[in-house]
């Protein structure tokens, strides 16, 4: 029986394969990565996590209708069947692009032959940083749970307090940006509480929750066409949300947010306005545009960098019609499975990498219950078709046939009787939530005048 180098489970340091480092396991870097499982070539995917996150799904736990163990599989799980490819849990701090070292925290590093960086995006707070821990956007786990949790224990103390303007306050939810993750969150937890917690409490109503999304630009999701952006702020509008268009935030407290000179009291404040890439492009010291993606070739590398590519929302690569690919998870996904294929072709047969082309696959972004926007370019969806689409194609995304059914048997059973199962407070945010609770309780038996003083 003859021996395949591309079955070896472990590797040496004196391996002979080429190597491939990929740095993020996202939608690119997976894609990448299975791209080159099963070849004779050395593969690490290297991320700070050993889960792959399914981010656009990320605002159904945060509202709380999906668990994260609903959208998250383990990476080692993904690419297990690839016996050439290694999973490295690990904190990429820099780059040697001159001895092409990956150096990790703990003073660790990895040598590679190809380089690929997909390390995705951030939220960007335009300078106000500061902002994110009281504004947390939707990126990773953590976050939707904080915001999660934020949201439920505001509906608590709410419950807690005799105040009408704290309950008021208190119900309030600020969402920041009107792009797709926006425009998704603020539907969601409008439906939350009008449908999924309007039973549930005794001294407030949840029905009456205030939610306001605010975006600076005149128009809700400005990258899809006109048309679809209006029907989405109409049907924002009728599930209650108050959408402030031309509207600027200019500031962020833990009691709320100063949006165009008004100071608007929230429990909750959700940032969805703004990508920054992540810092990767210091690590090569190499051009980035504004927001911080790396310029790179039509064949996805890095100029001047030999053995460098960057995909996904790290790269600023252009289409044909020469303006930015958008930073979608169709655009990542295909980058990873070009390039994963040009590198086994230039590594095993000497191929040099051709350029890569995006295939439009539609541009979709949910608002609600029986509402969403498709965009195909010259056709277009909206309504309850658009919704059932939408829902299609994102159980098909979802990694592994356990998931697929999971959120699958979860929706139907969430559209059949309005109800979300998800709604967990963490321990530790649950005892600060009693002794806030128990200082407001105290303060409504001195009466509403003494607890006015007390807040001013």
């Amino acid at each position: 029986m003859t021996h395949d180098p591309s079955d070896d489970r472990s590797f040496s340091a004196t391996d002979s394969r080429p190597h491939v480092v990929i740095v993020g396991a996202g939608f690119g870097g997976l894609a990448c990565a299975a791209r080159l499982g099963g070849k004779p070539i050395r593969v690490t995917v290297i991320d700070k996590h050993n889960y792959h996150l399914f981010v656009p799904l990320l605002y159904q736990v945060a509202t709380a209708a999906l668990s994260p163990a609903d959208i998250a599989e383990p990476i080692r799980k993904i690419l297990r069947r690839h016996r050439n490819v290694e999973v490295m849990m690990g904190e990429v701090t820099g780059v040697d692009t001159t001895t092409r070292q990956v150096r990790l925290a703990g003073g660790r590093t990895v040598g590679y032959d190809r380089l690929v960086i997909a390390t995705g995006s951030l939220y960007h707070y335009f300078g106000h940083d500061e902002w994110a821990e009281m504004a947390p956007g939707l990126k990773t786990i953590e976050d939707a749970r904080t915001i999660r949790t934020r949201l439920l224990t505001a509906f608590e103390r709410a419950e807690m307090t005799d105040d009408p303007d704290r309950q008021r306050a208190l119900m309030t939810t600020l969402v920041v940006g009107g792009g797709p993750t926006g425009v998704e969150m603020a539907g969601a937890v409008a439906e939350l509480a009008r449908f999924a917690l309007a039973r549930d409490f005794r001294r407030v109503d949840p029905r009456a929750a205030r939610v306001v999304l605010v975006e600076a630009g005149p128009r809700v999701l400005a990258g899809f066409p006109q048309e679809l952006s209006d029907y989405a702020l109409e049907a924002l509008r009728a599930k209650g949300v108050e959408v402030l268009l031309n509207h600027a935030v200019e500031r962020v407290t833990p009691e709320g947010a100063t949006v165009a000179g008004t100071f608007i009291p929230a429990g909750t404040i959700v940032w969805g306005a703004g990508i920054r890439a992540s810092i990767a492009g210091t690590w090569l010291g190499v051009e980035t545009d504004r927001a911080g993606r790396i310029k790179v070739d039509p064949d996805l590398s890095v100029p001047g960098v030999p053995g460098v590519y960057a995909l996904g929302d790290t790269a600023l690569a252009l289409g044909e019609d020469e303006k930015p690919l958008p930073g979608l998870a169709q655009v990542a996904k295909q980058q990873g499975e070009h390039l994963g294929k040009a590198l086994a072709g230039e590594l095993l047969a000497g191929r040099k990498p051709g350029p890569f082309r995006f295939r439009n696959r539609g541009n979709t972004a949910i608002v609600g219950r029986n509402a969403a926007v498709f965009d195909f370019g010259r056709r277009r969806l909206k309504g309850w078709v658009a919704w059932v689409l939408w829902a299609i194609i994102h159980v098909y995304l979802l990694v592994g046939f356990e998931k697929r059914l999971l959120v699958s048997m979860q929706w139907l059973w969430r559209y059949a009787t309005y109800q979300r199962g998800a709604r967990l407070i963490t321990r530790d945010e649950a005892a600060r939530t009693v002794e806030v609770v128990a200082n407001e309780g105290g303060a409504n038996q001195g009466g509403a005048e003494d607890q006015r003083m007390r807040r001013a």
